[in-house]
């Protein structure tokens, strides 16, 4: 039976990373500090003799007996709000953090892949942005801390790869979304949903031009499975190449619960990406890795869940 550590297992993709791997009958160990991850994300897993919860800071030394065969490192401020909230504890995370992460990886062979994000390519100049580019981003913007956090990460990961041989893998995260989202977490999809159940007026930055694109949790779940069992050793990005200006993502949410809410125009928060859309070109070729879930069908599913749960409010 393989085991496979999980840091950041009580956060949003953490959870559903360790759904997936229990699913599968690996061991899992599940490693949190609950700074802005939730217990409730894993407590349906408390009686499962094949889960371990340990409370516990990435940052400080991490002493497991096991023989861990696969580490998924996913701890960290993800959404704006927190990062600005925890600026020098995200710069953390992602340094002192990844490098006991990597360490723990030497001690036990482990396979170990990271979870970087599409915000190493910051405002991008390149679109869609592909793993060659290599960004547009201001170190000592407000953004920076999270930006230079998952770029030193990259760059460490890859520096134990060479010097130590490390087994590594590298997934930069094209804004995924669905259930367990923190309502309040600052996320564009969290906030209208937020928003749009409590019948308020919907914010939107800028003039709701800019663009993302949505990948739904468990296309993202499958992609990162996929890339932990290859063998390519550099960074790939995972996200829906299904591209949506804010304005009609407000629009499909609106249309999903048959309400007519009015919309207020705010500034554009600093450094805000204007553009973002994935290549996943290599993803397609060297994973066999497609998302599969629509946008539309992927806000139901979110939406229902925190109609479900009461999460507004």
């Amino acid at each position: 039976m393989n085991t496979i550590l999980i840091t950041g297992c009580c956060g949003f993709i953490g959870s559903h990373l360790c759904d997936f791997y229990l699913s599968k009958n690996y061991k899992v160990i599940g490693l949190d500090n609950l700074l802005t991850g939730s217990i409730e994300n894993i407590k349906h897993h408390e009686n499962n003799p094949l889960f371990n919860f340990i409370e516990h800071d990435v940052c400080d030394q991490i002493n497991i007996s096991d023989k861990i065969d696969f580490i998924l490192h996913f701890a960290s401020t993800a959404s704006p709000d927190d990062y600005l909230k925890y600026p020098i504890k995200t710069l953390q995370i992602g340094s002192i953090g990844t490098e006991n992460i990597l360490k723990l990886g030497v001690k036990n062979n482990s396979t170990v892949l990271v979870a970087s994000t599409s915000e190493i390519y910051g405002d991008p100049l390149e679109h869609p942005q592909s793993e060659s580019y290599f960004g547009n981003v201001n170190p000592i913007g407000p953004r920076g801390v999270y930006d230079e956090a998952k770029r030193y990460l990259e760059a460490l990961t890859m520096a134990y790869k060479n010097k130590k041989q490390l087994k590594i893998r590298i997934v930069r995260i094209f804004n995924t979304y669905g259930p367990r989202m923190r309502v309040n977490d600052g996320r564009a999809i969290p906030n209208f949903i937020n928003q749009i159940l409590n019948n308020k007026n919907i914010t939107v930055y800028g003039d709701g031009h800019q663009t993302r694109s949505f990948c739904y949790v468990s296309d993202t779940v499958n992609g990162i499975h996929k890339l932990l069992n290859s063998d390519y050793q550099y960074p790939i990005n995972i996200g829906n190449n299904d591209e949506y200006t804010i304005l009609q993502l407000v629009n499909i949410m609106k249309n999903i619960v048959n309400k007519n809410i009015e919309l207020i125009f705010s500034k554009l928060p600093e450094n805000d990406p204007k553009k973002r859309q994935p290549n996943i070109k290599l993803a397609k070729t060297i994973l066999d890795w497609n998302p599969k879930t629509s946008l539309k069908d992927g806000l139901i599913k979110t939406i229902d869940y925190f109609i479900k749960l009461n999460k507004f409010g």
